[in-house]
C-alpha cells in the first residue's frame, strides 16, 4: 500500500485519509515521511489544534478536522509547528514554502552572528602614567570595534601586596572608558591576576 501523500493540495475526506495513487504505485520523486522535520496534515494526531497563519487574523482553536479542511479551502498545508502547546500550535502554509523560508532565517541567522572578539590589556601594579594612557587609547579603540576588553594587573612575586593598588588602577580604567564601555565584571583577584571584564556600549 503506498505512504499517504505528505504535501497538497489534496481534497478532504472526511476519514483524513489521502487519495490513494492508481494502481497502488508508489509515489517518486518525494522524500520519506520520516524525513520531514513537522508533522503535517494527517501526520498530526492531536484531536484540537491552534490554528494560525497569514491568512488567519487571530489564532483559533479548532478539531483536527476543521483545520485539516480550512488548509484545504486554501489549497495549503497544515504544518504542527508547536506539538508541545496545549493544544498544538500549527500554522496554515505551503510546505514547501515555509522550509525555504525557516532555512533561508538560519542561514541570515548566522551569517549576521558575530563572534565575540575578547582583547586583553595587561597592567602591572605600579603602571606609570605614559604606559596607562598608551593602553587606555588601544583599549579604547577596541572598544570602537565592537571588541569586549579584559583589563588585567598582573602581580610578580610579592607585588601581592599592592593588591589595592591594582584594583584602584582598573576603576580608573573603567572610568576614563564608560563612554565607550559597561563594566561587565568589577575588578576580582585570581591567582596572581585581578580581573576586570568591559564590553563595548551599544551604538544607538
Amino acid at each position: 500500500m503506498a505512504a499517504p501523500k505528505p504535501f497538497p493540495p489534496r481534497p478532504f475526506n472526511p476519514g483524513n485519509n489521502r487519495p490513494k495513487p492508481a494502481g497502488g504505485a508508489p509515489r517518486t520523486g518525494r522524500k520519506p515521511e520520516k524525513e520531514n522535520p513537522h508533522r503535517i496534515n494527517d501526520q498530526i494526531t492531536a484531536p484540537e489544534v491552534r490554528v494560525v497563519g497569514d491568512n488567519i487574523e487571530q489564532p483559533k482553536v479548532m478539531s483536527l478536522r476543521e483545520a485539516l479542511r480550512l488548509a484545504d479551502e486554501m489549497e495549503l498545508d497544515l504544518i504542527e509547528i508547536s506539538p508541545k502547546a496545549d493544544p498544538p500550535v500549527c500554522r496554515i502554509a505551503d510546505y514547501q514554502k515555509f522550509l525555504y523560508q525557516q532555512k533561508k532565517k538560519a542561514k541570515e541567522l548566522k551569517a549576521n552572528q558575530t563572534k565575540v572578539v575578547v582583547k586583553e590589556i595587561r597592567f602591572g601594579p605600579q603602571t606609570d602614567d605614559h604606559d596607562y594612557n598608551f593602553k587606555l587609547k588601544h583599549a579604547e579603540n577596541f572598544l570602537k570595534e565592537g571588541a569586549k576588553v579584559k583589563a588585567y594587573v598582573f602581580f610578580r612575586g610579592r607585588s601581592i601586596v599592592f593588591k589595592e593598588q591594582g584594583e584602584i588602577l582598573l576603576l580608573r580604567f573603567a572610568t576614563d572608558l564608560e563612554e565607550y564601555a559597561k563594566v561587565e565584571m568589577m575588578p576580582k583577584l585570581d591567582g596572581k591576576k585581578m580581573n576586570m571584564m568591559l564590553a563595548p556600549k551599544s551604538k544607538k
